[in-house]
């Protein structure tokens, strides 16, 4: 699907060469991890998601929430346990034995839900943006100068994994059909789950077999198939130049805010987080420039 949206063309992201693209969703990750103004992480925030939406992938990004609340929860939760910092303590949980004295501070909290926004934008940017609009056969063709092999291997990693997962279903919906499964009213064990896992690792041993078969038979173990192939140098396109003009515009925006010291965030002792007019601005920077390359759609289906 992918492959046939960077043919027609579904927006300016897949237009885009896979390598250009996969830079523009790391740059977003990378701005991610750069900051911890909540500002500007809300600015990352709203880029993110409007690039999804912009680029037709909203119902993946939504699913990706849908695994990343959670996980950013837990980082939330887990900061003010274990740090013990900040000066304004709002819940005393007394002497926990081998752990010391616990006392939950706001300044913790604080972080600890920047911590885990943080952690949702890279799911986000880098699980869900990433891999919904960036052809991975493409990605991993541009590593056969380097080694053909390696790629070769990556990309049959990249397409057993689904295959694998299916497998896993199947296995578990016919072990619910037999007529001892409905014993266990909450469904299937644990024993019974270590069963399927040691089914789907048979079967992946008995597939890669399969598929180094299938290699060796069409020569990929000849000497020939060593040979590195000639790199076919495509011109680039508008998209491919908004799209990386793009990516470095944010690497250069989280560089320079550094330098500047601008959104800067001070969690201990006392939470600080200025917010003047060099937060705004740089917060609409890093939206205008994300969304930039999705202005100009010539060429690209509606």
């Amino acid at each position: 699907m992918l492959e046939r949206a960077r043919q027609h063309g579904v927006s300016p992201l897949h237009a885009a060469r896979a390598p250009v693209a996969a830079c523009y969703a790391c740059a977003l990750v990378a701005a991610a991890l750069a900051f911890e103004h909540p500002l500007v992480l809300a600015a990352i925030g709203v880029s993110i998601l409007a690039a999804g939406v912009l680029a037709g992938v909203g119902r993946r990004l939504l699913l990706a929430c849908i695994y990343g609340v959670p996980f950013a929860l837990m980082i939330a939760l887990v900061n003010p346990l274990v740090a013990r910092e900040g000066l304004d303590v709002v819940l005393r949980l007394g002497d926990l034995g081998p752990l010391g004295r616990l006392d939950v501070t706001q300044q913790s909290l604080v972080f600890g839900a920047i911590l885990g926004l943080r952690a949702l934008l890279v799911v986000l940017a880098g699980a869900a943006l990433l891999a919904a609009t960036v052809d991975a056969d493409e990605l991993l063709r541009g590593f056969r100068g380097i080694s053909a092999r390696a790629a070769l291997t990556a990309a049959l990693a990249v397409r057993l994994v689904p295959v694998l997962g299916r497998d896993a279903r199947c296995l578990s919906d016919a072990r619910r059909c037999r007529p001892d499964a409905g014993r266990a009213a909450g469904g299937i064990g644990a024993l019974e789950r270590l069963q399927i896992v040691r089914a789907v690792a048979t079967g992946a041993l008995d597939r890669a077999l399969d598929v180094a078969a299938t290699l060796e038979v069409r020569g990929y173990a000849s000497p020939a198939a060593r040979v590195r192939p000639q790199r076919l140098r495509a011109p680039w396109s508008r998209h491919d130049c908004s799209v990386a003009a793009a990516a470095a515009g944010l690497v250069l925006l989280a560089v320079g805010a550094r330098v500047l010291g601008v959104a800067s965030f001070d969690a201990y002792p006392q939470t600080v987080a200025p917010v003047g007019a060099g937060e705004w601005v740089l917060c609409a920077a890093v939206v205008l420039v994300a969304l930039a390359p999705f202005a100009d759609r010539r060429g690209v289906l509606r």
